[in-house]
């Protein structure tokens, strides 16, 4: 089962500094049939005009990932870390027992990411985050694991959850395999371009939510970037 969900159709909020597009229950937007995937909570499609952010704010007791795919975001947080990360490239934050943290676009542009929130598998472990580069000519024609809590991804950023968060891109015509059980739950956004999803068009930035497949075969319409994440129930 894939069902395809349009750009059009999710939720969102425009505060001036922040346009945002939520493809599952989020703040001020709440839809019964949509208060996550599995274990996916939370896909934020987020556009951040220029040095503007989140003031620091607390979280606790979920894996926070975030994918970079225009300009860059500048982390701190009361661990003390202080980070940036640049388009491409991936950011994980386990909240654990509480954290706080901004996030900032400190350029001259906007940048655009999408936020993943995972729920995790243990609650109240200390929190923790890290960033990694992850570089695109890497993930060409394939997908590759950016973050994972599952046994064996070693080059993945950690996630203290039963998912995996994998990218790709790919040329016009190209096509990328995923072998997926089929109890598991998938989410699919294409960042850039339109899919074809075992045969089901998906167009830049609609969600692709998928159940009871075994493989899934993504043929690029156009020049796409590919984000998809996979689940426990």
């Amino acid at each position: 089962m894939i069902e395809r969900r349009p750009f059009d159709s999710l939720g969102g909020a425009d505060h001036g500094w922040l346009k945002a597009k939520h493809h599952f229950s989020f703040s001020s937007y709440n839809d019964a049939k949509r208060m996550g995937w599995g274990a996916l909570r939370v896909w934020n499609d987020d556009t951040i005009a220029a040095q503007t952010g989140f003031p620091p704010h607390p979280h606790a007791d979920m894996e926070i990932i975030t994918y970079v795919r225009e300009g860059a975001i500048s982390h701190r947080d009361s661990l003390g870390n202080d980070g940036r990360t640049v388009a491409g490239d991936v950011q994980v934050m386990s909240a654990g027992s509480g954290i706080t943290h901004s996030e900032y676009n400190l350029e001259s542009d906007a940048t655009r990411i999408f936020q993943i929130w995972i729920i995790p598998d243990e609650h109240g472990r200390p929190p923790s985050w890290g960033t990694k580069p992850f570089p695109v000519g890497d993930r060409s024609g394939r997908f590759v694991v950016l973050a994972s809590g599952i046994k064996g991804d070693a080059d993945a950023l950690p996630l203290r959850t039963d998912a995996r968060v994998l990218g790709a891109t790919l040329k016009a015509g190209e096509t990328a395999h995923y072998t997926l059980d089929k109890r598991r739950y998938a989410y699919l956004v294409p960042a850039k371009g339109a899919v074809e999803v075992n045969g089901v068009r998906i167009d830049a930035r609609d969600g692709a939510a998928i159940r009871e497949e075994t493989a899934l075969e993504v043929k690029a319409l156009e020049d796409a970037e590919l984000v998809l994440v996979d689940s426990s129930p």
